[in-house]
C-alpha cells in the first residue's frame, strides 16, 4: 500500500529542509519564496525493530520494510484558494496526499525572509487552513449546486442524506470548523470520499525551532503560544529543530546516539513524524519471514487475512485458503516458527480473521 504525506507550510518554514532531512536527498532550497515549484517525491523507510529482530531469528538474506512517500509541497500564500501564488498547483498536490505534515515556523531570523515579515506562528496556521476550509467550500457549493434541487424534488433517499451531509460539511466549514475534526458516521464518510476535501485529510503539526529553543521549550515562547492553541483542539504538535535534524542525518549511528543524549531525547523528530504519520492513517504492519527475506507489509487496521494475502499479490486474496498466524511476542519468545509449532502458538485462521498489528504470517493459497 503506497502511502503519501504532504509537507505543506508558508514559503520559507523549514519545509523543503525537512523533506530534505527525512529522505537524505536534497530538495532545491534558497531564501526566497517558492522555490520550490514542482513538488518532489521520495520515499522512506518506517524503521520497525520488530523487523530486525525476526530477520535475526530467520538468518535472512533480504531485510524489506515498510515504506512511506513525502511530498515537498510549494509554500502557500493567502489567496491560494482563489490561484494567488502557485495556490492552485499547491491544492492539487494536497487532493493527492493521504495525510498531512504542517511545518509552522517557531524563531526569529533576520537573514532568513517570512513572508508576512513576521513571525506568528498561530496566525500562519491560520492562513493555511482558511486557505484549505476556502477551497473545500467551493467544491462543497459546487456539489450543493449540482443535486440540490433534484435532491429536495425526489424520492431517491441516496440523494436526500448526500444532499443533508452536503449542507453539513457547508456549514462546518462556515463556521472555520474542519472536516477531520467533525464526528461524521461511516455512511457520512462514505458519501464525502469521492469530494477529496482538503480538511479531511489527517494533519500533524511541525514546529520549526532554532537550536536554543528546542533545547529549552519551556522558555520558547512561539512554541508554547502554538502549543497552547493546538492542545486547545486536540491536535498533534511535534517540535523540531529542522536545522539540527539535517545535520544529523549526515552522522553515523554513534554520533546520532550522542546528539540524542546531548538534547535529552529518546526519538529525533524526524523518525517521530514519520511514526506519527503511518499511525495517523490508521495503518498497521504484518511480517512474513524466511530465509530468502523478511519483510514488513503495511495494511489498513480492520483488513481480513484475504485482504492483506492480497497486499502480497492480488491473486492471494482470490485464492486464498488459510493463513497461519504467529504473535510477534511468541515468535521471538519461542525463537521462530519451529519453537512455535513444538509449543502450539501457530493459528490457522480463515479469510475473515481480522489481521492485527505484529502477526507474523504464511498464507496457503490454491494453485
Amino acid at each position: 500500500m503506497s502511502l503519501k504525506a504532504g509537507i505543506v507550510g508558508l514559503p520559507n518554514v523549514g519545509k523543503s529542509t525537512l523533506f530534505s532531512a527525512l529522505t537524505l536527498n536534497e530538495a532545491e532550497m534558497a531564501n526566497y519564496a517558492f522555490t520550490t515549484i514542482e513538488p518532489n517525491v521520495a520515499i522512506v523507510n518506517l524503521e520497525d525493530p520488530r523487523l530486525y529482530e525476526l530477520a535475526k531469528i530467520v538468518q535472512t538474506e533480504k531485510i524489506v520494510p515498510a515504506t512511506f512517500q513525502f511530498v515537498d509541497i510549494a509554500g502557500l500564500v493567502a489567496g491560494a484558494s482563489k490561484g494567488e501564488g502557485l495556490g492552485n498547483k499547491f491544492l492539487a498536490n494536497i487532493r493527492e496526499v493521504d495525510a498531512i505534515v504542517h511545518v509552522i515556523r517557531c524563531f526569529e531570523n533576520a537573514d532568513i525572509m517570512h513572508v508576512n515579515n513576521k513571525i506568528d506562528p498561530i496566525s500562519d496556521l491560520k492562513t493555511i487552513n482558511i486557505e484549505l476550509i476556502l477551497a473545500d467550500l467551493q467544491t462543497i457549493e459546487n456539489v450543493i449546486n449540482r443535486i440540490g434541487k433534484k435532491a429536495q424534488n425526489s424520492g431517491d433517499k441516496e440523494l436526500k442524506f448526500e444532499f443533508e451531509v452536503a449542507l453539513k460539511i457547508r456549514n462546518a466549514l462556515e463556521n472555520e470548523i474542519m472536516v477531520k475534526n467533525l464526528d461524521l458516521s461511516s455512511e457520512e464518510q462514505a458519501v464525502i470520499k469521492s469530494y477529496q476535501l482538503l480538511t479531511a485529510k489527517p494533519t500533524i503539526y511541525v514546529a520549526n525551532l532554532d537550536s536554543d529553543s528546542f533545547k529549552n521549550l519551556e522558555s520558547a515562547k512561539y512554541y508554547q503560544e502554538l502549543n497552547k492553541y493546538l492542545q486547545d483542539k486536540k491536535e498533534i504538535l511535534i517540535p523540531i529543530c529542522i536545522k539540527l535534524e539535517y545535520e544529523l542525518c549526515k552522522f553515523n549511528d554513534e554520533e546520532k546516539e550522542m546528539f540524542l543524549n546531548e538534547y535529552n531525547i529518546e526519538c529525533s523528530g524526524l523518525n517521530l513524524i514519520i511514526k506519527k504519520s503511518f499511525y495517523l492513517l490508521n495503518q498497521a504492519t504484518y511480517f512474513t519471514a524466511g530465509k530468502i527475506e523478511a519483510r514488513a507489509w503495511v495494511f489498513k487496521k480492520g483488513m481480513n487475512a484475504a485482504q492483506c494475502a492480497g497486499i502480497i499479490h492480488t491473486d492471494f486474496e482470490k485464492k486464498f485458503v488459510k493463513a497461519e498466524v504467529i504473535k510477534y511476542e511468541d515468535y521471538v519468545a519461542l525463537n521462530g516458527e519451529k519453537g512455535c509449532r513444538e509449543a502450539g502458538k501457530i493459528a490457522i485462521e480463515g479469510k475473515n480473521y481480522i489481521m492485527q498489528d505484529g502477526d507474523v504470517c504464511f498464507f496457503r493459497v490454491a494453485k
